[in-house]
């Protein structure tokens, strides 16, 4: 079994049910339990500027699947919510990321692992050291923690309180 830590986004339609939803699809997964989930952060998009805000989290899952099986999986998720991939870095119902996979360092074509552009973002570090702001990320020797102090990224990202749906901060399931 491995711990693997997945971000979650959405800036189109209903925001926080397509987060719910993806956690609810993603730990009925076979040989995926959740073990922890970050607060939600409402978030100003990067790229192309011209599109609503994105509410992002991540979450922590213990799985026994392989890290492409995973990414697959995630994909399957992303399309069954609506997500087309048709502008770069444009608008989607639900974007899902693979940030780590264990102390794993992954290059394949399909999958990299640590997510190449982590430290480069504040919508996912903010969420991450919700989690595990300790933790050293592979591959670049420096925690969570240290990540978000030296990040270049300083746009917008406060926590948001959902409205409609349930969200547990910090949830341990296993």
């Amino acid at each position: 079994m491995k711990r693997a830590i997945i971000a979650l986004g959405s800036n189109l339609g209903n925001r926080e049910a397509y987060l719910t939803s993806a956690v609810d699809q993603i730990v009925a997964l076979p040989e995926v339990y959740l073990v922890a989930r970050s607060a939600i952060y409402e978030t100003e998009p990067l790229g192309l500027k011209e599109q609503p805000a994105f509410l992002n989290a991540v979450i922590e899952i213990e799985t026994g699947l392989e890290a492409e099986t995973l990414l697959q999986h995630l994909l399957t998720i992303e399309a069954a919510h609506g997500r087309r991939r048709t502008v770069k870095w444009g608008p989607r119902t639900l974007d899902l990321d693979i940030l780590l996979y264990g102390d794993e360092i992954i290059r394949s074509e399909r999958l990299i692992v640590p997510h190449p552009r982590l430290i480069e973002r504040r919508f996912v570090l903010v969420p991450l050291a919700d989690l595990a702001s300790e933790r050293i990320v592979p591959g670049l020797g420096q925690t969570v923690a240290e990540l978000l102090r030296t990040c270049s990224d300083h746009s917008r990202v406060w926590q948001y309180k959902p409205k409609h749906v349930e969200w547990t901060i910090h949830h341990r399931i296993c």
